[in-house]
């Protein structure tokens, strides 16, 4: 046993703390951050900055598509986006020849992006047609940088895609200095091409400003994140640490331990629950040691009395007599009681014993309750009165819901007042019975209804010896009334005596009375 408990404090001891845990995340959480923008900002800015080009492209294309049925409006557009986006681009009215030849009349030609280009461009467009009437209708193509040294003809120009409205893959734009776009349209029986080309900039500068710039963001916030891990560490591990010191005093068995804490709400809402723990266990302690006390005291004076009168008949001649020996039966007959209250009430709780549901007359038990009381009635002058106005039926386990009304006129019995009357009434209705049993003895104050279901808990907190039961009755109650889902409840005023009841549902089925009964 003491092996595994060393080991299972060893695997806590090595375990990491909240502190380096929460440093850890939060240093890979800002790693991973910093790496994402790195790839987005610095690896793909060029395939981000080249992929805009191609959109900017196809959306002048587009927009001069539109107007090409107006030459004003053409040129005008086409001005608008060479200036906006620094595109060279040129728009042709194509015909055919009577000689099936295509020839190009100029509506549009613009030269905004600055390079020297647009000669070369404009001497090669008989095959810019041909490759994009190839293509379907668009073209486009990545210009190297070294495409024009040298007089290379536009044939060189490498084709980048195979299907319609595709764009170049990234790995094909090392060393690119331009991109090419054409586009063929028809428009009112005309046909038309748009040639672009854009310059594309270098951006190794750019990339390499942002590198410094990551290095220097990433050890900025290495050291703000342990910063923030260290005023973290302390506003969540200090009231834990604290609350865990408290619960090692609570495991001592110091249930003064404090857990109040400043924290957070749910640190806060931890603290307040463990501090209620701490204070039913303080209570359940006390009555366990109330329990004891109590109950070694219900054994102890059967025993002793069992003993001396034994001891007097063996020593004593002519003592061995009916009335020493009706006091050892009495008194054996008490501590059978007692065992046999603490078997139910465990039995109950446990769930050991469960109710054995059958339709009875509970006024008829009530009835036969009473009658058991009449030697008591006779001998000691007490007055037990029962008030009904009819007959009722219910649905339950009947030895169950006997002992229950036994139970209730023993606890009325033990603490009604110097008239020694109790009053037992029935009221019911169409659907539900309720019994009550009334003493007339000093009342119980509100703070303490509800514990007196509890078996450890006495009202005067003084044990004294029950006229009739064992003290345990109102624990047995509760159990078997919330066996059968019934409410019960008490009622007192203090200096006014209680009244203790519970409610069962009717069964609803006609009732045949007894011969006896019916007058």
């Amino acid at each position: 046993m003491n092996t595994a408990k060393e080991k299972a404090k060893t695997r806590v001891r090595h375990r990491i703390g909240i502190k380096w845990r929460l440093f850890f995340i939060i240093v890979v959480f800002i790693v991973c951050v910093l790496v994402s923008i790195w790839f987005l900002q610095v690896r793909m800015l060029n395939v981000f900055y080249q992929m805009s080009k191609f959109f900017e492209l196809d959306e002048s294309a587009e927009a001069i598509s539109h107007v090409l049925d107006d030459e004003v409006d053409t040129k005008n557009v086409a001005l608008f986006y060479a200036d906006k986006y620094d595109f060279d681009i040129w728009v042709m009215e194509i015909s055919k020849t009577q000689d099936e030849k295509y020839v190009g009349r100029y509506i549009v030609t613009a030269n905004d992006s600055g390079s020297n280009y647009m000669p070369f461009i404009k001497h090669k467009m008989e095959t810019i047609w041909s490759q994009t009437l190839d293509n379907g209708g668009k073209y486009i193509a990545s210009i190297p940088a070294d495409s024009f040294t040298g007089g290379v003809g536009l044939d060189v120009i490498e084709d980048n895609f195979g299907k319609k409205d595709s764009y170049p893959s990234v790995t094909q734009y090392k060393g690119v200095i331009g991109t090419l776009y054409s586009r063929i349209d028809t428009l009112n029986g005309k046909t038309y091409m748009t040639v672009q080309h854009a310059k594309l900039t270098p951006l190794q500068t750019t990339v390499s400003t942002l590198r410094y710039q990551f290095f220097y963001i990433g050890t900025v916030m290495i050291i703000m994140t342990m910063l923030l891990v260290a005023i973290l560490s302390k506003l969540i591990t200090k009231p834990i640490v604290k609350m865990n010191e408290a619960a090692k005093n609570l495991a001592r068995g110091n249930y003064d331990a404090d857990f109040s804490v400043r924290g957070y709400r749910e640190i806060n809402e931890l603290a307040l629950s463990l501090n209620y723990a701490a204070q039913e266990l303080a209570k359940t302690d006390n009555f366990q040691k109330e329990l004891i006390s109590n109950v070694s005291h219900d054994l102890r004076t059967p025993l002793t009395m069992i003993k001396g009168y034994g001891e007097v008949m063996r020593d004593i001649p002519g003592e061995n007599s009916p009335e020493n020996i009706q006091v050892i039966i009495d008194e054996t007959a008490r501590l059978s009681d007692l065992v046999n209250d603490m078997l139910d009430l465990s039995k109950i709780q446990s769930g050991a014993r469960r109710p054995q549901f059958e339709e009875f007359n509970i006024t008829e038990t009530v009835r036969e309750t009473l009658g058991r009381y009449e030697k008591l009635i006779m001998k000691d002058g007490y007055k037990i009165e029962f008030v009904t106005d009819k007959d009722v039926c219910v649905v339950a386990d009947r030895v169950m819901i006997l002992q229950v009304i036994y139970n209730l006129i023993n606890n009325a019995i033990n603490y009604t007042g110097e008239d020694k009357y109790v009053l037992v009434r029935q009221i019911s209705d169409d659907n539900r019975v309720r019994i009550c049993v009334t003493d007339t003895g000093e009342g119980i104050a509100a703070e303490e209804m509800s514990d007196i279901w509890d078996r450890y808990y006495r009202v005067d907190k003084v044990h004294k010896r029950a006229i009739i039961g064992t003290g345990l009755g109102l624990s047995i109650v509760k159990g078997i009334l919330e066996k059968h889902g019934a409410s019960y409840g008490v009622e007192s005023v203090v200096g006014h005596g209680a009244t203790f009841f519970f409610e069962l549902e009717t069964s609803g089925l006609p009732l045949i009375l007894d011969a006896e009964y019916e007058d």
